[in-house]
C-alpha cells in the first residue's frame, strides 16, 4: 500500500510505502489520474515502481524529479523497459540519472546546441545490444517529445544502460571506451592504415581489448599461454601487442599478464592480413 505525496501528471505519482516509508515513484498509464495527496492506494498492475532514496552526482532523485518535466520520466521508464526486454535484469536507479541526461538533450537540441561524442562508433562496438536499446530510445524521445537525438547521443544513452547491467558507472564505460580508443589509435599508426569502424576486424579487435582490461582490473588472466607460437609468426604484431599492454596497463594501474600479448597479437595479424577492411590513412 502507497500513500500518495504527489501526482506529478495523469501517468505519474510519487508515493511513499506504508510499510518501509520509502519513497517511490510509480509510472504508468492513469497511474497518476484523480489522486490526491495523503490518498492510500495499490500500485496499478501496470505501474513500474523506481525507489527515490539514493543519491545522484547531481543530487538526490528527488530533486532531479522536481526539476523535470513527468513526460521525461515516462521515456527514461520506457526505455528500461525496453532494456529488460532485452537483458532481463536491470539496475532500476538508472531512472533518474538517465531522465536527468535526456531532459538535459532535449533541451540543447530545442536551443539548437548539439554536443559531439567523439567515440560514438567505439560505444556503438563495445557495447552493439546496449546501443540497439538506445536506438530504441531514440523513437521514445521522438513519439514524446517531438524531439530527434543523434547518433552522439544515443552513444550516452547507451552508456547509461550499460551502467544499469553492472558495477560500472556512466564515467567508467566512456573511460573504457577512450582507452579502447587509444589503443585501435596505436595499432592504426603502427601499421599505417586506418581500420574500418564497421568491420569485423574492427568488432573482434575492440572487444578483446575490452574484455583484456575487465580481466586485469578483476585480476583474471588467460590460461592457455601462446605467446612463443605468436612471437615467432608474427614478430611486428607481437611486438605492437606488447607496447599496447604496457601502456594499457599503465593507465589502468594494474599490471597486464603477459599470456595475454600473444592473444592481442593474433587480433592484430588480422588487421594486418584482412586488406578488405582497411582503408589508408590519410
Amino acid at each position: 500500500m502507497f500513500r500518495v505525496i504527489k501526482a506529478l501528471n495523469h501517468n505519474s505519482v510519487l508515493a511513499i510505502d506504508s510499510d518501509t516509508n520509502k519513497e517511490f515513484i510509480l509510472l504508468g498509464k492513469g497511474v497518476g489520474f484523480g489522486k490526491k495527496v495523503n490518498e492510500r492506494m495499490e500500485a496499478p498492475e501496470n505501474a513500474q515502481i523506481y525507489l527515490l532514496q539514493q543519491e545522484t552526482s547531481r543530487g538526490s532523485t528527488k530533486e532531479i524529479i522536481n526539476n523535470i518535466e513527468p513526460e521525461v520520466l515516462e521515456i527514461a521508464s520506457n526505455i528500461i523497459m525496453e532494456a529488460e526486454k532485452k537483458f532481463e535484469k536491470v539496475d532500476k536507479n538508472i531512472l533518474c540519472p538517465l531522465a536527468d541526461h535526456i531532459a538535459f538533450a532535449i533541451k540543447r537540441i530545442k536551443n539548437n546546441e548539439h554536443i559531439s561524442n567523439p567515440l560514438t562508433a567505439d560505444i556503438r562496438a563495445l557495447f552493439p545490444e546496449e546501443y540497439e536499446v538506445a536506438c530504441k530510445g531514440k523513437d521514445i524521445i521522438k513519439e514524446i517529445e517531438g524531439v530527434d537525438i543523434n547518433e552522439d547521443e544515443i552513444g550516452y544513452i547507451a552508456l547509461h544502460i550499460h551502467s544499469s547491467l553492472g558495477n560500472e558507472k556512466v564515467s567508467q564505460a566512456m573511460e573504457t571506451a577512450m582507452l579502447v580508443r587509444d589503443c585501435i589509435t596505436t595499432i592504426e599508426q603502427n601499421i599505417g592504415k586506418k581500420i574500418n569502424i564497421d568491420s569485423l576486424s574492427y568488432n573482434r579487435l575492440m572487444s578483446h581489448i575490452k574484455y583484456m582490461a575487465a580481466r586485469t582490473l578483476k585480476g583474471e588472466t588467460i590460461k592457455l599461454d601462446m605467446n612463443d607460437y605468436i612471437r615467432e609468426r608474427f614478430p611486428k604484431s607481437f611486438e605492437i601487442a606488447a607496447d599496447i599492454c604496457r601502456k594499457l596497463g599503465s593507465e589502468l594501474n594494474r599490471e597486464i599478464k603477459p599470456v595475454e600479448i600473444g592473444y592481442l597479437a593474433m587480433h592484430i595479424e588480422r588487421v594486418f592480413t584482412d586488406e578488405l577492411e582497411i582503408e589508408p590513412i590519410d
